[in-house]
């Protein structure tokens, strides 16, 4: 018996059980969105759900939301990330403490950052506070709405925070990887400083900055609790949509939280094979 082979013997009991309750559940989950509901008496399948809300205003605006908030917050993070990546990526006096902070709030949950923007952000927080106290505004709720608001500022501000160490985290491991050798024979041909960044580095790093992406746009994409937390009522992101139209007192209104569910999975799936993708083509490079 091969290793290999005793490798997928051990994990086997592990994998099925995962496999039997993800797939389970995606695959009731799909029966739902076609409106097979034995229990409430739906018994003959059909695409009514999926129908429903293609046909709801509110589902194309919940969409272009939520496409809004992961695409802008990918791409702040990408950006800052990558900064943060060529600064640690060279030496200086207490880089050591700098890198460690840097990577701090990599273990803190997304609740907790989400309720630090709120105290923080929100009209009510801590900053609209001391701009009342310093005179900059007349009272609190003169603050920006950064919370609550119809652009999800305070959504994108989290999703920032938050991501931008995990990117930097894998864009510093690949440039560590590559070393400057690349870019010492480029400024010795007479490329600038910009020039053997944008031609040079760029194009080396490029495969796992896409990969880190793809993760950060199908987590934001289908993330739940901080839409909820910090997004306006309406219009809501895709996945609350889906979370208020299941727990609506209508068992009805289930076949289309299901429908919206099961398309927030094929996105992410989507997702997941243009990380493999992306990631195959890093190692073949």
């Amino acid at each position: 018996m091969s290793d290999r082979t005793k490798i997928i013997l051990l994990l086997l009991p592990a994998l099925s059980v995962i496999g039997l309750l993800f797939f389970g559940g995606l695959a009731i989950g799909l029966m739902r969105s076609f409106n097979y509901m034995p229990v409430i008496g739906l018994t003959e399948p059909n695409l009514a759900a999926y129908v429903a809300i293609f046909s709801d205003r509110e589902f194309y605006l919940s969409f272009a939301l939520t496409f809004h908030i992961a695409f802008t917050s990918t791409v702040i993070s990408c950006v800052l990330a990558v900064g943060a990546a060529l600064l640690l990526r060279r030496a200086f006096i207490g880089r050591v403490i700098i890198n460690f902070l840097f990577q701090l709030n990599l273990t803190v949950p997304h609740l907790v950052g989400a309720i630090g923007i709120l105290y923080l952000f929100s009209q009510s927080g801590s900053f609209a506070r001391l701009a009342a106290e310093w005179e900059l505004i007349a009272r609190p709720a003169e603050f920006p709405a950064l919370v609550y608001d119809p652009y999800a500022i305070g959504i994108i501000l989290q999703y920032v925070w938050k991501e931008v160490p995990f990117i930097g985290v894998i864009i510093l491991a690949n440039m560590q990887t590559i070393g400057e050798d690349y870019e010492s024979v480029a400024r010795s041909l007479g490329a600038s400083k910009w020039q053997s960044f944008r031609h040079v580095l760029l194009p080396l790093i490029a495969p796992g900055l896409s990969s880190a992406s793809v993760i950060v746009f199908a987590f934001t994409f289908g993330a739940y609790e901080i839409p909820a937390l910090l997004g306006a009522n309406y219009p809501a992101a895709l996945p609350v949509l889906a979370y208020r139209s299941y727990t609506d007192v209508d068992l009805a209104s289930r076949p289309e939280a299901m429908a919206i569910a099961i398309l927030i999975a094929l996105l992410s799936a989507a997702m997941l094979c243009a990380y493999i993708r992306l990631s195959r083509r890093g190692m073949g490079r």
